[in-house]
């Protein structure tokens, strides 16, 4: 039976409602590594985390015989043990519903909440979405549902696909230029064992890419530092990502914001150096 029959034939439905909890301190060190990595003054002990920090926590460090060749956590455990080889963060939907404070005991709960399999132009693939709400002193700060994509490794000679081109009209910008360095901590920061982030022969080799992948994670990190600068002083409320096409080490690349249709949304977006959509985003600030 090859992979693709094995996926087809598998029913995930049990893994539906799965869940988990974890228990950790959102602790001062990593955050201010992070801000160092992205060359920022340092939150301090008491302060309200900044915006999609919270994924430097709550990640699991598995043993190295647990891991599979990519440097992902071998399949099964929490998440549906699916045959695919290639796995992504593809975006989510991000609710901010109070202040999580650096040096706080805290507390994530997740929760499978559908699997989806599909067939198409990619090949197959399997959708996990998984609701997390992260909690501190028996109150919900954060509410994320995080989209996962299970894929089949593309063919040698498969066509590349062509990206969107990103919006115009932008009214705020910015470029960041990753190097392979911050990569690598960012990495590290967040037990992100993923070869295609700090091991370019694997990368290029193995996974098909032309060099090194800038995190997902990262970008809608920087997305939601850049739209809180857009809007100063405002409290972000609500942030929906979705990844488009991916990043490249020392490839600079600019993040964009105009105001958005509602008042106190802006709609935002990662553009790539030739000019394509790489993340496309929205957040909605409290008003």
């Amino acid at each position: 039976m090859t992979i693709v029959q094995a996926v087809q034939d598998h029913d995930y439905c049990a893994a539906i409602g799965r869940t988990e909890q974890i228990k950790g301190q959102i602790l001062t060190g990593p955050v201010s590594w992070l801000a160092a990595t992205l060359d920022l003054d340092a939150p301090v002990s008491g302060q309200a985390l900044p915006a999609g920090w919270h994924w430097l926590f709550f990640n699991p460090f598995k043993k190295r015989s647990e891991l599979g060749v990519d440097g992902h956590p071998k399949r099964g455990g929490f998440l549906p043990d699916v045959a695919l080889p290639r796995r992504m963060w593809a975006g989510g939907r991000l609710t901010y519903c109070a202040p999580l404070s650096i040096g706080a005991q805290a507390e994530k709960h997740s929760e499978i909440l559908k699997v989806t399999t599909k067939s198409g132009r990619a090949g197959q693939l399997v959708f996990v979405t998984v609701l997390h709400k992260i909690l501190a002193d028996g109150k919900v700060c954060i509410q994320e549902e995080q989209d996962i994509v299970y894929r089949e490794a593309p063919a040698a000679d498969a066509p590349k696909p062509q990206p969107a081109p990103a919006p115009e009209g932008a009214e705020w910008s910015e470029v960041f230029a990753p190097d392979p360095v911050t990569l690598f901590r960012y990495s590290a920061l967040t037990s992100n064992g993923h070869r295609i982030h700090y091991d370019k022969p694997y990368a290029t080799q193995e996974e098909g890419y032309p060099n090194l992948v800038v995190h997902g994670p990262l970008i809608a990190t920087l997305l939601q530092g850049f739209a809180g600068k857009c809007h100063s002083g405002a409290t972000l409320e609500t942030f929906d990502f979705r990844g488009m096409a991916p990043l490249f080490v020392d490839r600079p690349f600019h993040l964009e914001a105009k105001s958005g249709a509602e008042k106190g949304t802006l709609d935002v977006w990662a553009r790539g150096p030739d000019g394509e959509l790489a993340m496309s985003a929205s957040a909605r600030f409290k008003v």
